[in-house]
């Protein structure tokens, strides 16, 4: 088989400063990874100076995800040859162990870690992830609570104890870890469409309100956010035809409803231009605002 610099007409430090630009940029293209890495670390490691060991840590995680043990066991052993004792290393040891489905022998590695170190957050976001991938729900958001005391400022885990509230169908909690996102992240339109949709699914006119309002807000941020025009149109729907609220306030959401119908027939045209698939999926959506009897204007 041709080696990829051969294959692409690449040289060995393309290869290095490709897999820099993948490490900065956080992509997750572990195929890639893999083989431009396996390359590099085989064929050209004595060029590579301190950037081997990084490379080393890059691969071994991309090999995980690529069900390739050889390759991450090769990498891992030259990271504990080169940084005995290292928490970094014994992390990536218990990675290896979780891609095995070892996952009390990787609890317990993570459990030495933070006996040394109790302020180790990715050895603590590891031993939650073996809760996630054992389905034990209320354990890892016992634990993320436990880790949020600590770490109150990590949006990362934030959003993360949402997505496990929402899967538990505890909409209040959920929609209280989402109003944390939006405090210290305002201008994310996708933590506000989020917690639209918490509040549309828990029901009631007071929630519909706010979830309108906070499609709304999501649309403000990104005008191109379908999800959000969809949500606002159903939100404001609902609200109209619910017999529990005055005529002005059914006026003003009919008004709502029927701006963002005529706001989404009018992406639906402007993305087709007249194609068959456009014209079946315009079709559907005139048919939903039919059964909702709100017509765009």
């Amino acid at each position: 088989m041709a080696s990829v610099s051969d294959m692409y007409d690449v040289t060995w430090e393309e290869m290095r400063d490709k897999l820099r630009k993948w490490r900065e940029e956080n992509y997750r293209n572990s195929e890639q990874i893999v083989e431009v890495g396996e390359e590099l670390i085989q064929e050209h490691a004595s060029k590579l100076g301190d950037d081997i060991w990084i490379i080393y840590e890059q691969v071994m995680i991309a090999a995980l995800d690529c069900s390739r043990d050889d390759l991450a066991t090769t990498c891992l052993h030259e990271l504990k040859k080169q940084f005995q004792g290292s928490h970094r290393v014994k992390r990536l040891a218990g990675m290896r162990l979780e891609a095995l489905e070892r996952y009390d022998e990787a609890f317990k590695m993570y459990n030495d870690i933070l006996q040394d170190d109790s302020t180790n957050t990715a050895a603590r976001k590891r031993k939650i992830a073996i809760l996630k991938a054992q389905g034990k729900s209320t354990e890892a958001i016992r634990e993320l609570n436990e880790y949020l005391e600590q770490f109150v400022g990590d949006q990362e885990a934030w959003h993360e104890l949402a997505e496990l509230y929402i899967n538990e169908h505890d909409y209040a909690k959920a929609a209280f870890s989402l109003e944390e996102l939006m405090m210290t992240n305002p201008h994310n339109h996708l933590y506000c469409e989020q917690y639209a949709e918490v509040k549309y699914t828990q029901g009631g006119i007071e929630n519909l309100e706010l979830s309108r309002k906070y499609f709304a807000q999501a649309l403000k941020l990104n005008n191109r956010n379908m999800r959000a025009l969809f949500g606002l149109y159903l939100s404001a729907s609902h609200i109209a035809a619910s017999p529990k609220v005055s005529a002005k306030v059914k006026k003003d959401n009919v008004k709502y409803a029927a701006w963002a119908a005529s706001q989404i027939n009018r992406a639906y045209q402007l993305a087709g231009h007249g194609t068959k698939e456009t014209k079946c999926s315009l079709k559907a959506v005139e048919e939903m605002l039919e059964s909702m009897q709100i017509m765009p204007s």
